[in-house]
C-alpha cells in the first residue's frame, strides 16, 4: 500500500488511533513505537500547513533487515559450497551457456547475465574484470588492466573472455547443479556451481555487507591440492596466503586465517647500489602508484631522505627509489617497511554463507567443506554415470533379444489389432529373459524397441553387440571400484589436476619471519634539540637557545632534574618542562645498556647514596624519582654511559673535628647495575663538599656486537651494514685504505670514516698480513709480510713513495700468489709463490722481497694448500688475549670513552 493510496477516513483513524503519541519529524522514533508491531509499513499521523509527515518505526524494522538479508546473501559474502559470489556465479553460468571455444566480447557476456542479475551493467563489468584479473577461471584477450599499477581494463566492447580449460574441467555440470528461477522468473540460474576445488581460498574475496564484512586471502593453487589430500589422507595441513604480486609474508599471527587475526607483507626491496633502491613485488591490496604516493609522504614528512622516485614498471614491476646523498641504504629500507606501504597489515575476516546464515570459520575448515562437497560431488558423478551406463546395459541386451529372437517376426506381432496388444505380445515373449536384465521392463522399454529401424536390425551384428554389452559391463565395473574406493578416487582427482595445472601457478609470496622495525630506531634525525635552562623550556624549535643532539620528529625525550625527579616527554617544537634541569637527551625504550650512574644526597642531611641504573621503559609524563623521595633530596653527580661505562670519582669531604678522610675515590664498576626503583649503596654518611671525575671508565655490561654501514661510512649497533664482530670496551677497529695508509680508532658511534677504504674490521695486533707491491722507486713488484701497529695517526704499509700501489692484500695465514706476466715478457708462464717460503714477517716498514725483475701485469692469490691448525689458532687467540691485558694495564686514552660521560660535570659545581 501507498501514501497516495490512504483515504481521507484511514487518515482520520490513524489520528484517532495515534492521537495520545507525539508527533515526530520523521526522523525520529519513541522507544514506544520502536517496539510497538502494530506500526506497520506506513503512518500517516497528522498534515500541518501542507506538510504529511509519517512514522518510519515499522518500516525501519522491516525494510532495514530485509535490505541487511539481502545484501549478506545475495551480493556481499560468499557461499561456501563455491566460494562465489551471485554475480560471479551469473557471470560463470552466462559464460558457459555462451561458450562455443571462442572468445566472446566483454559486453556480450554483460549483457547476456543482464538476463540472470537484478543489477546494472557496471556491476557486472567490474566483477568480470576481477574475476579474469585472478587468472583462474577466465582466459582473457585485450586490456584487461593491471593490477600491479592499477590501471583500468579497456571499454568491454573491447575485450574479450571465454572460460579457461580449468574452469569447464572442475566447474561446471548440469547433471549435479541444482537450480532457481532468475529474479524475473523467466530463466533457471544455478543455486551454487558443482565446483570440484576449493575456489574460493584460491582466489580470495573481499565483500562488505550491512554489519559485516569478509576477507579472505587468496592462497596457492598446488598447496590447496596438497592440502586437500592430506585431509583425505587423515594428515595434518597448513595454508598459509599467496599473492599474485609477491612480497614477503610473515603469518606468525594469521590465526588460521580466522577473524582476529594479521598478516604482515612486505614489498621485495633490494640494493641496486648504495645510492639507489629498487622494489621488484609490493605488498597485497596496493598499487604501484599508491605505493609510490606513500614513499613521497613519508619523504615530506622527513621520516626519510630520498631524492626522487622512478617507476618504470611495466609486466613487472620496477620502483627505482635514489636516496639522497650521506643516507644508509640498509637504514632506508628499514625506514621504507616502518613508515610507507612498504609493509601494511592485513586482518583476514572468514566470514561466508552456509545453511543460508553468514558464519565465521577458520580457513582450514572452509578447505575441509570443500575437499568434503568435492568427493560427493564426484561420488554423485560417479552414481550418475553408472546408472547411465546401466541403462544402456539394459537396452542392448533387450534389443539383442528383440533382434535374435526374432520377435518382431511373430505372427502374433504383425497381426496385431492394436498398439496395445503388440506390446502385450513382446512383453510376453521377453517373459523367459526377464530373470536376466538389472530391471523390470516397462512399457516405455518395449516402445523403444519398435521404434528401431529396420535398416539398424539388418545390419545388426551379435558379436558387436556382445563387445558393446562387454565394455558397457568393464566400465560398469569400473565406475563401482571407484564408488567404493570414493577416498582414493578423490586423492587422485586433486592430484590430477595439480599435475595438469600446477607448474602455472607457483608460490609467489615469500613465507618469512619479520623482526619488528622500532620506528625510532630507523627515523631519520631530522631535527635538533634545543633548550633553554634559565626559562624551562625544550623543543625542536628553540634555535637560539642551546644545542643538545639530533633527534626525530615521534622521538621520546629523557629529563633528569637536580632534585633526582625524572619524566620522559613527546618531543615537540616548545614545551614548559621545568628549570634546574640536569640532564635531556632522546630516550630509547628497552635500551638496557645505557646506564645512568648517580650520586645522591638523601633529605637536606640525610646519608649520601651511590647507584648504578637502567631506564628500559615508563609511562610517558609520569614523575619517577632517583632517590628515595625524601624532601630536599639532591643529586650530587650524574654521568649517561651508552655502553655501561663505570668510571672513578673523587670525593672531597667537608672537613669536621676529628674527621680524618677528607679525600677517597670510587669506582662506579664496584657498584652493581639495579633497577631504577632500588635505593642504593651508602656512599658516605659524612657532608661532601664536592665530587669529580677522577679516570674515565670501560663498560661492564661485556661485549658488544658492532657493524659498519659503508652506505655512510659510519659505525652502527643496529644490525645495518658489514658486521664487525663483538667488541669490549679496550678493542679498537683497524682501518685500511686503498692507498695502502691504515690506522686503529674506538667503536665510537661518532666516529667519521675515509671513503677509499679498503678493509675495516676488529684489529688484532698478532694478525700477518702479506702485500704484493709495486714499487715505484726500483720499478719492480715487492712481496712482503708483516703486522700492522695501533695507532689513531694515518701509517702507510707501502712505502713513502705516493705512486706506490698495491697489487692484492690479504691475511690469509699461508697466502699463494700467481704472478701473470706483461708487456714484452708476457710470453712466459705464470709464476706461483708461496708468501711464507719467498720472505719472512718483518716490519710493515719494511721493503719487503723483489718478486722478479720481468713485467708484471697482474698478481692474482690462489687458493692455499694449507690452513691455520687448530693449535696455532689457540696459541695466537691466546697471544692475543695476552696482549689485551698489557695494553689494559697502560691504560686507555680519552678517546675510548664517550662524549655523553662529559659536559655534564660543571653543573654540580653551581
Amino acid at each position: 500500500m501507498k501514501p497516495e493510496d490512504i483515504t481521507e477516513q484511514e487518515d482520520r483513524q490513524e489520528l484517532e488511533e495515534t492521537d495520545s503519541q507525539p508527533v515526530t519529524d520523521g526522523n525520529q522514533d519513541t522507544a514506544e513505537e520502536t517496539n510497538q508491531e502494530t506500526h506497520s509499513e506506513y503512518r500517516v499521523p497528522t498534515k500541518t500547513e501542507g506538510r504529511v509527515t509519517y512514522h518510519l518505526s515499522g518500516m525501519y524494522q522491516d525494510w532495514f533487515l530485509d535490505y541487511a538479508s539481502y545484501v549478506i546473501l545475495e551480493r556481499a559474502v560468499p557461499h561456501i559450497n563455491d566460494g562465489l559470489k551471485p554475480v560471479q556465479r551469473r557471470i560463470l553460468h552466462s559464460m558457459k551457456r555462451l561458450d562455443d571455444g571462442r572468445y566472446n566480447k566483454v559486453a556480450n557476456i554483460v549483457g547476456h547475465t543482464m538476463q540472470f542479475h537484478p543489477h546494472g551493467d557496471a556491476s557486472i563489468g567490474d566483477a568480470l574484470v576481477q574475476l579474469g584479473q585472478k587468472d583462474l577461471l577466465i582466459d582473457c584477450q585485450g586490456n584487461w588492466g593491471n593490477i600491479l599499477t592499477g590501471d583500468g581494463a579497456a571499454a568491454p566492447r573491447y575485450i574479450e573472455a571465454r572460460l579457461s580449460k580449468f574452469a569447464l574441467e572442475t566447474v561446471f555440470n548440469p547433471k549435479t547443479t541444482t537450480w532457481q528461477l532468475s529474479y524475473d522468473g523467466r530463466n533457471k540460474e544455478p543455486v551454487t556451481l558443482p565446483i570440484k576445488y576449493p575456489l574460493l581460498l584460491a582466489q580470495g574475496v573481499e565483500g562488505i555487507a550491512v554489519g559485516l564484512s569478509s576477507k579472505i586471502l587468496p592462497h596457492n593453487f598446488n598447496e590447496l591440492l596438497d592440502a586437500s589430500i592430506a585431509y583425505l589422507k587423515g594428515e595434518g595441513f597448513a595454508l598459509y596466503p599467496d599473492f599474485q604480486t609477491g612480497g614477503y609474508i610473515d603469518v606468525s599471527k594469521y590465526n588460521d586465517g580466522e577473524r582476529g587475526g594479521s598478516v604482515k607483507v612486505r614489498a621485495k626491496i633490494n640494493k641496486l647500489d648504495n645510492k639507489t633502491l629498487v622494489i621488484t613485488e609490493i605488498p597485497y591490496g596496493r598499487t604501484t602508484s599508491t605505493l609510490i604516493e606513500s614513499i613521497l609522504k613519508a619523504n615530506d614528512k622527513g621520516k626519510i631522505k630520498i631524492r626522487k622516485v622512478d617507476d618504470n614498471t611495466a609486466k613487472n614491476v620496477e620502483i627505482l627509489v635514489h636516496l639522497a646523498a650521506g643516507v644508509s641504504s640498509d637504514k632506508t629500507i628499514d625506514a621504507l617497511y616502518a613508515f610507507t606501504d612498504c609493509e601494511i597489515s592485513i586482518s583476514p575476516n572468514c566470514c561466508i554463507i552456509k545453511d543460508e546464515k553468514p558464519h565465521f570459520l577458520t580457513v582450514s575448515d572452509v578447505l575441509r567443506h570443500s575437499t568434503d562437497n568435492t568427493l560427493v560431488l564426484l561420488r554423485t558423478e560417479l552414481e550418475i554415470q553408472k546408472v547411465e551406463q546401466e541403462e544402456a546395459l539394459f537396452f542392448a541386451s533387450l534389443e539383442r533379444i528383440f533382434i535374435e529372437e526374432r520377435i518382431y517376426k511373430d505372427k502374433a506381432f504383425e497381426e496385431a489389432k492394436d498398439m496395445d496388444a503388440a506390446i502385450a505380445h513382446i512383453d510376453l515373449r521377453l517373459e523367459p529373459f526377464k530373470p536376466n536384465f538389472i530391471r523390470e521392463v516397462t512399457r516405455d522399454d518395449i516402445l523403444k524397441l519398435m521404434e528401431i529401424k529396420m535398416g539398424r536390425i539388418l545390419k545388426f551384428n551379435s558379436d558387436k553387440c556382445d563387445s558393446l554389452i562387454a565394455q558397457i559391463k568393464e566400465e560398469i565395473t569400473r565406475i563401482t571400484n571407484h564408488l567404493n574406493n570414493i577416498v582414493a578416487y578423490t586423492i587422485d582427482w586433486f592430484a590430477m589436476l595439480k599435475e595438469k595445472y600446477g607448474k602455472n601457478y607457483p608460490r609467489m609470496t615469500e613465507v618469512r619471519s619479520f623482526d619488528t622495525i622500532e620506528a625510532t630506531k630507523v627515523v631519520e634525525a631530522n631535527e635538533k634539540l634545543y633548550i633553554n635552562r634559565a626559562e624551562g623550556f625544550i623543543g625542536m624549535g628553540l634555535k637560539k637557545d642551546e644545542y643538545i643532539c639530533n633527534c626525530s620528529d615521534i622521538d621520546d625525550i629523557i629529563i633528569f632534574y637536580r632534585n633526582g625527579t625524572y619524566k620522559v616527554v613527546k618531543v615537540s617544537d616548545k614545551m614548559f618542562v621545568g628549570k634546574d634541569i640536569l640532564y635531556v637527551n632522546v630516550f630509547k625504550r628497552n635500551d638496557n645498556r645505557t646506564i645512568y650512574n648517580v650520586v645522591y644526597r638523601d633529605g637536606k642531611a640525610g646519608c649520601n647514596f651511590i647507584k648504578r641504573f637502567a631506564v628500559t621503559g615508563v609511562t610517558r609524563d609520569k614523575e619517577y624519582d632517583v632517590t628515595k623521595g625524601t624532601e630536599g633530596s639532591r643529586v650530587l653527580y650524574f654521568s649517561a654511559n651508552p655502553n655501561g661505562e663505570a668510571e672513578t670519582i673523587k670525593v672531597i669531604l667537608k672537613p669536621k673535628p676529628r674527621q680524618k678522610l677528607l679525600v677517597f675515590e670510587k669506582d662506579f664498576s664496584d657498584i652493581a647495575i639495579k633497577g631504577r626503583a632500588s635505593m642504593g649503596n651508602i656512599l658516605t654518611k659524612a657532608d661532601i663538599h664536592k665530587i669529580s671525575l677522577k679516570q674515565k671508565g670501560s663498560s661492564t655490561l661485556g661485549g658488544r656486537q658492532v657493524w659498519f654501514d659503508r652506505d655512510v661510512l659510519r659505525l652502527n649497533y643496529d644490525g645495518r651494514g658489514e658486521e664487525l664482530g663483538e667488541f669490549q670496551s679496550d678493542d679498537q677497529i683497524l682501518v685500511i685504505l686503498q692507498n695502502g695508509d691504515f690506522y686503529t680508532t674506538n667503536f665510537d658511534l661518532s666516529n667519521h670514516y675515509d671513503t677509499n677504504i679498503l678493509i675495516i674490521e676488529k684489529f688484532d695486533s698478532n694478525k700477518v698480513w702479506t702485500a704484493a707491491l709495486y714499487d715505484a722507486d726500483q720499478n719492480y713488484p715487492y712481496l712482503k709480510r708483516f703486522q700492522l701497529e695501533a695507532g689513531s695517526r694515518k701509517q702507510n704499509f707501502l712505502g713513502e713513495n705516493p705512486k706506490n700501489r698495491l697489487f692484492i692484500l690479504t691475511d690469509e695465514a699461508y697466502p699463494r700468489f700467481e704472478v701473470i706476466f706483461g708487456g714484452l715478457d708476457s710470453f712466459r708462464e705464470p709464476l706461483v709463490l708461496d708468501a711464507e717460503e719467498f720472505i719472512a714477517v718483518k716490519g710493515f716498514k719494511a721493503k719487503g722481497k723483489r718478486i722478479t725483475t720481468f713485467g708484471v701485469e697482474t698478481i692474482n692469490e690462489l687458493e692455499p694448500v694449507r690452513f691455520i691448525s687448530s693449535k696455532e689458532q689457540g696459541d695466537h687467540e691466546e697471544k692475543n688475549n695476552g696482549n689485551g691485558q698489557d695494553e689494559e694495564a697502560d691504560g686507555k686514552s680519552d678517546s675510548d670513552i664517550l662524549d655523553e660521560i662529559t659536559g655534564q660535570m660543571n653543573l654540580f659545581e653551581k
